[in-house]
């Protein structure tokens, strides 16, 4: 009897075998011979959910652009790979936001879907950006193109505060439809300050979880278009650039008033000051909220722990330099001082192209 032909080996299948010994002599699971043997032989490969989670994990722990690797051992990886009807995906995405909220000690999830979904929100929670005639947008501007999407697939708008939660648009089994999020899969933590009663009048808020939903997951030559992941916020995120920086909120300078800051010069350095209380605004009042969030200094501390380990495990870390270094006070961090290569490896994650600039299929009713 002849020997068994084997496929040529492609791209895809040479990644395949990649992962399958990097997985194997990671995780020190057995049978890696007979694995490698049959992709080799069949020229495919169906990753099983703990392959699937450990490809998830070193996605996580390869991320050059993420600060927050420590804990990538610890993803609860959703395998949903089954899931494909918009209901049901939105149905396993309430899941996920409440599991990984987890009463506020916040959960590092990922939910992978099957083939054919995708979330066109870039996080499952977003506030929208209403553009006005005179080129004002009341709410968050970044999101403006994402509004006016949904408002093209149906949605009819919020009440129109600077806080109104977008709804989620879910693209599975050739079509669209778009879905509520109900409050308590969307949680928000009301910003206040721990001594200054102006700011915290200011009505300022922000969610508790940020969800990213706009990335392709590559594991073992596949790709996953609808793998929802969550950390937690770090503050300089929130408070020095989603509510500071002038194409956001640009905040500053009502902080600085109610700050009582002289703002006529910057030679003041108002917009420093500014920029410093609402960043001890944002820790404070996730602090009483009892929800977790990360500050500068501990993360890039734990950045640097994350490093010595990967360096006992024999791995170089790559990275980018310019996301690590924090956008206030970038100079009293670890990480300042240090260098890294910028090489993306796989498994990692790729950014979609948004939705809006390509044809999507037809659209659902709006479900709430």
């Amino acid at each position: 009897m002849s020997a068994p032909r084997s496929h040529p080996t492609s791209a895809a299948q040479t990644e395949a075998l990649d992962f399958l010994t990097l997985y194997h002599a990671e995780t020190s699971t057995p049978g890696m011979r007979a694995r490698l043997a049959e992709v080799r032989r069949t020229g495919h490969m169906h990753l099983s959910t703990a392959e699937l989670t450990h490809g998830a994990r070193v996605a996580w722990r390869n991320s050059t652009r993420c600060v927050g690797r420590l804990p990538w051992k610890t993803l609860d990886v959703r395998d949903l790979r089954h899931v494909t009807e918009p209901e049901e995906v939105f149905l396993h995405l309430l899941s996920h936001l409440r599991g990984a909220f987890n009463g506020g000690r916040i959960r590092p999830t990922m939910s992978v879907f099957g083939p054919g979904v995708r979330v066109h929100n870039d996080q499952l929670i977003r506030y929208a950006g209403y553009r006005q005639p005179d080129g004002t947008v009341i709410g968050d501007p970044q999101n403006a193109d994402l509004t006016e999407h949904l408002r093209r697939l149906g949605w009819a708008g919020g009440p129109g505060t600077a806080f109104d939660i977008l709804p989620l648009a879910i693209e599975g089994a050739g079509r669209v439809a778009l879905f509520h999020l109900p409050p308590d899969a969307a949680q928000e933590v009301v910003i206040t300050h721990p001594t200054n009663p102006e700011l915290s009048a200011l009505g300022l808020r922000w969610h508790a979880l940020p969800v990213i939903s706009n990335m392709t997951l590559d594991i073992a030559g596949q790709t996953f278009s609808c793998a929802p992941f969550n950390g937690w916020y770090l503050q300089t995120e929130i408070a020095a650039r989603n509510l500071a920086d002038e194409e956001r909120y640009n905040l500053l300078p009502a902080v600085a008033a109610a700050l009582g800051l002289d703002s006529s010069s910057r030679r003041s350095l108002w917009q420093d000051r500014a920029l410093l209380e609402l960043n001890v605004a944002v820790l404070h009042a996730f602090d009483q909220a009892g929800v977790r969030i990360a500050d500068h200094h501990g993360v890039t501390a734990q950045f640097v722990h994350f490093e010595e380990q990967e360096r006992r495990a024999g791995r170089a870390v790559r990275a980018r330099w310019s996301w690590l270094i924090p956008p206030m006070s970038p100079a009293t961090t670890p990480v300042w001082r240090r260098s890294y290569r910028s090489v993306e490896e796989r498994p990692n994650f790729t950014v979609q192209t948004p939705p809006w600039h390509v044809a999507r299929p037809g659209v659902c009713p709006f479900h709430s």
